[in-house]
């Protein structure tokens, strides 16, 4: 805006003394650049679970852009606290930034959850429903990851992460009696000691998604290590290795009906301790089983998902999906596969981004449901 203001009156001063003896026409404003200003739009959390009674707080979801370059994709955050009846608390900050030009993907999480409640049931693939216990516990969670672009759409670098696991104990055990629950399955120092889990590795991501909060169209693929050891502070010593692919591609020419895939493998090889164990089921995958329902060294699971727009705001979604955990590959034949399948509501929030708020209802196997409220797609 100052530039232009300068440079109008260096034309006026060169243009001659004729001109400056008229009298002058006011100068119209030069038109204001549009500016994509970041939105910062808090969000009420409002729920409630036996495992906390009534739960409330706040969240802060800021979507914005780095730079002005229109072709960097929007950058987003997720700020979330809560508190609940049982003095249960969480404070979680999720970022994934794009600098300028695309040339840094920045992203990584830091949450603490105080008193924590999970159903737990054990580990492996043929856990059952009445070996349920109900564990709580102190967690602080770092994870921070900064990848390099190489090409367009193509990133790779580090990736950090920490979890000090405090404060672990049983406030329900199978039959209702607390010194009977699956965590005592486990090597004791894994619930009578604070646990520090601490980890470096390298990741290799292809992001290709036209927009990263709710996809059209594009591929996602990325490809990760974490060697956690003695030599970062770990309390344990082992290694987890990610493959997570996603493809998205319209259905319809109108962009109103889309078609979205997921492949996920998480193997894990070493000492590893039972919250860092692969999870199957909750908001993200397999919905249907409680979060956790199933867990062990490896896991693998597809799902897929058809969007469809209903109405104003409004977007329906039909979900499916199949699993599997083991201590092994071998083990995956045992218990059967998971399957789950679900359908849910969409409510756009944010219009310009397509930032979502979502209600699914998920059912597995063995008279596994559940309800998930959450804010952004499943993936």
């Amino acid at each position: 805006m100052l530039i232009r203001r300068y440079f109008l009156l260096l034309l006026l001063s060169v243009s001659g003394s004729a001109v400056l003896a008229q009298t002058l026409l006011p100068v119209p404003p030069a038109p204001k650049a549009k500016v994509d200003k970041p939105s910062f739009i808090p969000f009420p959390i409002v729920f409630a679970q036996p495992e906390t009674g009534l739960g409330y707080g706040l969240a802060v979801l800021p979507v914005f852009r780095l730079g002005t370059d229109t072709t960097t994709r929007k950058s987003n955050a997720r700020l979330i606290g809560w508190r609940t009846q049982k003095n249960q608390s969480l404070v979680q900050l999720t970022h994934s930034i794009f600098t300028p030009g695309e040339q840094f993907l920045i992203s990584g999480e830091a949450s603490f959850y105080n008193q924590f409640p999970i159903n737990y049931y054990g580990f492996g693939p043929e856990t059952r429903l009445e070996e349920k216990s109900v564990i709580q516990y102190k967690v602080f969670i770092f994870n921070q990851r900064v990848l390099k672009r190489l090409a367009p759409g193509l990133f790779a670098g580090l990736q950090y992460r920490l979890t000090d696991l405090r404060d672990v104990g049983v406030n329900e055990g199978i039959d209702n009696n607390p010194l009977n629950s699956r965590l005592f399955d486990r090597p004791a120092r894994e619930y009578q000691q604070s646990t520090l889990v601490s980890g470096l590795g390298p990741a290799l991501l292809y992001d290709g998604r036209d927009n990263v909060l709710s996809t059209f169209r594009g591929n996602y693929l990325e490809v990760s290590a974490l060697l956690n050891g003695g030599a970062l502070g770990s309390d344990y010593r082992f290694g987890r290795y990610l493959l997570d692919a996603r493809h998205f591609r319209p259905l319809t020419t109108d962009n109103k009906t889309i078609l979205a895939l997921q492949l996920v493998g998480q193997f894990q090889g070493g000492n590893v301790p039972f919250r860092e164990l692969a999870n199957l089921g909750g908001a993200n995958l397999l919905r249907g089983y409680y979060e956790g329902r199933y867990r062990d060294r490896q896991l693998v699971a597809a799902q897929a998902e058809v969007r469809r727009v209903l109405f104003g705001r409004f977007n329906g979604v039909l979900f499916g999906g199949v699993g599997q955990v083991g201590n092994t590959l071998d083990d995956f034949d045992q218990g059967g596969l998971k399957l789950a399948g679900g359908a849910g509501l969409r409510f756009r929030f944010n219009r310009r981004d397509r930032l979502n708020v979502r209600l699914d209802y998920g059912v597995g196997r063995r008279q596994s449901s559940g309800v998930y409220f959450s804010i952004g797609e499943a993936f």
